[in-house]
């Protein structure tokens, strides 16, 4: 699998923005895991962790999964992979591989992609559960480029531990 990361422009509307740089970290987090097995890609940060590559891209499914669909689209589904939505169960991939992974988190970028694009504006309004209170799409879209941000660097350091790659 090759990753065609496209930077986000320089120039441009506030939404194309947001657009093009949550691509950009999604694409990124993609890279980070580009010519690692299975196992590699579950290998722990450190012993005591469950933290790895294939972790966060469990992690960021869920992620996508409760910003778009569950906050913004209000659809009532449990999360991935723990209807009890404990969001910890995702970032133990012991069990996981490429493959499953992959394609949860694939299907929710793709889900949110066309909840984002089929809203009105950045100013659409979801319901937030767990903060108890309504948020924009803007704050949607700003969040997930945060989250995927941190979670980056947490890559960069795993990816890095594995076999030496560094940067992006």
């Amino acid at each position: 699998m090759t990753v065609d990361r496209i930077a986000p422009p320089v120039i441009g509307g506030e939404r194309e923005m947001l657009r093009a740089f949550l691509d950009f970290h999604r694409a990124t987090l993609a890279m980070k895991c580009e010519g690692l097995s299975d196992d590699d890609l579950r290998r722990a940060s450190v012993p005591s962790s469950t933290l790895s590559l294939l972790g966060l891209v469990r992690h960021m499914a869920e992620v996508e999964r409760t910003w778009f669909r569950i906050v913004m689209n209000a659809e009532d589904i449990p999360l991935v992979w723990s209807d009890e939505r404990d969001y910890q169960v995702a970032y133990d991939a012991s069990t996981s591989t490429r493959s499953e992974a992959f394609a949860a988190w694939q299907a929710e970028v793709e889900h949110a992609r066309r909840i984002e694009e089929a809203a009105e504006s950045l100013d659409v309004t979801g319901y937030q559960p767990r903060w108890e209170e309504d948020v924009s799409l803007r704050l949607v879209m700003l969040h997930l480029i945060h989250e995927y941000a941190r979670h980056n660097g947490h890559a960069d350091l795993i990816r890095e531990a594995i076999d030496g790659t560094v940067g992006v």
